[in-house]
Protein backbone atom coordinates (compact mmCIF):
# COMPACT_ATOMS: atom_id res chain seq x y z
CA UNK A 1 0.00 0.00 0.00
CA UNK A 2 1.27 3.27 -0.80
CA UNK A 3 2.40 6.17 1.57
CA UNK A 4 0.06 8.99 1.83
CA UNK A 5 1.74 12.42 0.32
CA UNK A 6 1.03 16.25 0.72
CA UNK A 7 -0.60 15.39 -2.49
CA UNK A 8 -2.62 12.84 -0.94
CA UNK A 9 -4.10 15.43 1.39
CA UNK A 10 -6.34 18.62 1.47
CA UNK A 11 -5.58 21.79 2.27
CA UNK A 12 -7.91 22.76 5.73
CA UNK A 13 -10.46 24.84 4.37
CA UNK A 14 -10.92 22.57 1.45
CA UNK A 15 -11.32 19.59 4.14
CA UNK A 16 -13.51 21.46 6.08
CA UNK A 17 -16.03 21.36 3.65
CA UNK A 18 -15.60 17.93 2.50
CA UNK A 19 -15.07 16.81 6.01
CA UNK A 20 -18.80 15.28 6.78
CA UNK A 21 -18.68 13.55 3.58
CA UNK A 22 -15.12 11.71 3.65
CA UNK A 23 -15.42 11.14 7.82
CA UNK A 24 -18.47 9.27 6.92
CA UNK A 25 -16.89 7.01 4.67
CA UNK A 26 -14.23 5.94 6.70
CA UNK A 27 -16.29 5.81 9.88
CA UNK A 28 -18.59 3.18 7.70
CA UNK A 29 -14.67 1.51 6.31
CA UNK A 30 -13.61 1.24 10.19
CA UNK A 31 -16.47 -0.13 11.33
CA UNK A 32 -15.79 -3.15 9.15
CA UNK A 33 -12.73 -2.99 9.96
CA UNK A 34 -13.19 -2.48 13.76
CA UNK A 35 -12.72 -6.00 15.68
CA UNK A 36 -14.14 -6.01 19.58
CA UNK A 37 -11.50 -8.45 21.35
CA UNK A 38 -12.96 -8.19 24.93
CA UNK A 39 -14.89 -6.18 26.65
CA UNK A 40 -12.25 -3.44 27.25
CA UNK A 41 -10.11 -4.45 24.29
CA UNK A 42 -10.93 -3.20 20.66
CA UNK A 43 -8.80 -3.32 17.33
CA UNK A 44 -9.00 -1.37 14.48
CA UNK A 45 -7.17 -2.45 11.36
CA UNK A 46 -5.59 0.63 9.34
CA UNK A 47 -4.70 1.26 5.59
CA UNK A 48 -4.57 4.07 3.42
CA UNK A 49 -7.88 5.68 3.92
CA UNK A 50 -8.20 5.33 7.79
CA UNK A 51 -4.50 6.63 8.19
CA UNK A 52 -5.66 9.39 5.64
CA UNK A 53 -8.72 10.76 8.18
CA UNK A 54 -6.60 10.56 11.18
CA UNK A 55 -4.03 13.20 9.42
CA UNK A 56 -6.89 15.22 8.20
CA UNK A 57 -7.96 15.04 11.48
CA UNK A 58 -5.09 16.23 12.98
CA UNK A 59 -3.89 18.84 10.98
CA UNK A 60 -7.75 20.73 11.09
CA UNK A 61 -7.33 20.17 14.91
CA UNK A 62 -4.11 22.05 15.65
CA UNK A 63 -4.50 24.09 12.32
CA UNK A 64 -1.26 22.75 10.89
CA UNK A 65 -0.45 24.51 7.05
CA UNK A 66 3.16 24.68 6.83
CA UNK A 67 4.66 22.10 4.78
CA UNK A 68 7.25 20.93 7.55
CA UNK A 69 4.11 20.30 9.92
CA UNK A 70 2.50 18.41 7.04
CA UNK A 71 5.30 16.09 6.36
CA UNK A 72 5.57 15.39 10.78
CA UNK A 73 1.79 14.07 10.27
CA UNK A 74 2.86 11.96 7.32
CA UNK A 75 5.78 10.48 8.69
CA UNK A 76 4.32 9.53 11.89
CA UNK A 77 1.29 7.90 9.98
CA UNK A 78 2.75 6.62 7.29
CA UNK A 79 4.42 4.19 9.71
CA UNK A 80 1.55 2.66 10.35
CA UNK A 81 0.82 1.68 7.24
CA UNK A 82 0.33 -1.73 6.07
CA UNK A 83 2.99 -3.43 3.78
CA UNK A 84 2.68 -5.67 0.70
CA UNK A 85 3.21 -8.58 3.15
CA UNK A 86 1.94 -6.97 6.49
CA UNK A 87 -1.92 -6.02 7.77
CA UNK A 88 -1.37 -2.94 10.56
CA UNK A 89 -3.80 -2.11 13.51
CA UNK A 90 -3.99 0.31 16.46
CA UNK A 91 -5.53 -1.95 19.59
CA UNK A 92 -7.28 0.50 22.21
CA UNK A 93 -7.73 -0.41 25.76
CA UNK A 94 -11.06 1.46 26.10
CA UNK A 95 -11.12 1.66 30.41
CA UNK A 96 -13.45 4.65 30.90
CA UNK A 97 -14.17 4.52 34.63
CA UNK A 98 -11.25 6.06 36.08
CA UNK A 99 -10.60 3.73 39.79
CA UNK A 100 -10.28 1.14 36.68
CA UNK A 101 -7.45 2.48 34.49
CA UNK A 102 -4.39 1.99 36.67
CA UNK A 103 -5.25 -2.10 37.55
CA UNK A 104 -6.69 -2.78 34.19
CA UNK A 105 -3.12 -1.49 32.61
CA UNK A 106 -1.36 -3.15 34.67
CA UNK A 107 -3.22 -6.24 34.49
CA UNK A 108 -2.47 -5.99 30.57
CA UNK A 109 1.46 -6.10 30.97
CA UNK A 110 3.03 -8.78 28.71
CA UNK A 111 -0.09 -8.21 26.26
CA UNK A 112 2.68 -7.85 22.89
CA UNK A 113 3.47 -11.40 23.38
CA UNK A 114 -0.39 -12.67 23.41
CA UNK A 115 -2.26 -11.39 20.44
CA UNK A 116 -2.33 -13.50 17.27
CA UNK A 117 -3.77 -13.34 13.46
CA UNK A 118 -4.78 -17.28 13.18
CA UNK A 119 -5.49 -18.27 9.70
CA UNK A 120 -6.01 -21.87 7.98
CA UNK A 121 -3.78 -24.15 10.47
CA UNK A 122 -0.95 -20.88 10.59
CA UNK A 123 -0.54 -17.81 12.56
CA UNK A 124 1.16 -14.71 12.71
CA UNK A 125 2.19 -13.16 16.13
CA UNK A 126 1.48 -9.46 16.40
CA UNK A 127 4.59 -7.67 16.57
CA UNK A 128 3.53 -4.11 19.04
CA UNK A 129 5.61 -1.10 18.62
CA UNK A 130 7.99 -1.02 21.39
CA UNK A 131 8.49 1.96 24.03
CA UNK A 132 4.62 1.62 25.19
CA UNK A 133 5.16 0.37 28.47
CA UNK A 134 6.69 1.46 31.33
CA UNK A 135 7.10 -1.53 33.39
CA UNK A 136 4.03 -1.07 35.70
CA UNK A 137 1.55 -0.89 32.94
CA UNK A 138 0.92 -0.91 29.46
CA UNK A 139 -0.18 2.57 27.00
CA UNK A 140 -4.18 2.85 26.35
CA UNK A 141 -3.08 3.48 22.76
CA UNK A 142 -1.03 0.28 21.04
CA UNK A 143 0.08 -0.03 17.23
CA UNK A 144 0.74 -3.37 16.14
CA UNK A 145 1.76 -5.10 12.73
CA UNK A 146 0.82 -8.31 11.29
CA UNK A 147 4.00 -9.33 9.15
CA UNK A 148 3.85 -12.57 6.75
CA UNK A 149 6.82 -14.90 6.28
CA UNK A 150 7.43 -16.65 3.69
CA UNK A 151 4.23 -18.25 2.26
CA UNK A 152 1.86 -16.93 4.89
CA UNK A 153 0.74 -14.15 2.70
CA UNK A 154 -0.97 -16.17 0.38
CA UNK A 155 -2.44 -18.44 2.81
CA UNK A 156 -4.06 -15.81 4.13
CA UNK A 157 -5.41 -14.57 0.75
CA UNK A 158 -6.83 -17.68 0.28
CA UNK A 159 -7.95 -18.60 3.67
CA UNK A 160 -11.70 -19.18 4.15
CA UNK A 161 -11.70 -17.86 7.22
CA UNK A 162 -9.47 -16.41 10.00
CA UNK A 163 -9.86 -14.82 13.49
CA UNK A 164 -7.93 -12.89 16.16
CA UNK A 165 -6.73 -14.95 19.67
CA UNK A 166 -5.04 -12.95 22.46
CA UNK A 167 -4.06 -15.53 24.88
CA UNK A 168 -3.05 -13.24 27.91
CA UNK A 169 -3.13 -14.52 31.40
CA UNK A 170 -5.72 -12.06 32.47
CA UNK A 171 -7.44 -11.85 28.69
CA UNK A 172 -7.98 -15.20 27.10
CA UNK A 173 -10.60 -15.09 23.73
CA UNK A 174 -10.88 -15.51 19.94
CA UNK A 175 -12.91 -13.73 17.80
CA UNK A 176 -13.81 -14.82 13.92
CA UNK A 177 -13.21 -12.00 11.33
CA UNK A 178 -16.80 -11.90 8.91
CA UNK A 179 -16.45 -12.27 5.48
CA UNK A 180 -16.64 -8.50 4.98
CA UNK A 181 -13.76 -7.72 7.57
CA UNK A 182 -11.35 -10.73 5.41
CA UNK A 183 -11.93 -9.17 2.37
CA UNK A 184 -10.72 -5.31 3.25
CA UNK A 185 -8.19 -6.64 5.03
CA UNK A 186 -6.62 -8.75 1.82
CA UNK A 187 -7.25 -5.79 -0.30
CA UNK A 188 -4.70 -4.04 2.15
CA UNK A 189 -2.14 -6.42 0.82
CA UNK A 190 -3.04 -6.47 -3.01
Amino acid sequence: MEKLTPKDLWPNAIYEAARTEFRNRVIALKAVRRIALAGDVTLVFENRDTLRLQIQEMLRAERIETAAGIQEELDVYNALMPGRDSLSATLFIEVTEEARIKQVLHDLLGLEEALHLAFDGDEVRASFEEGRSDGARISAVQYVRFVFQGAQRERFLQAKAARLELRHPKLRTSVALGAETLESLRGDLA
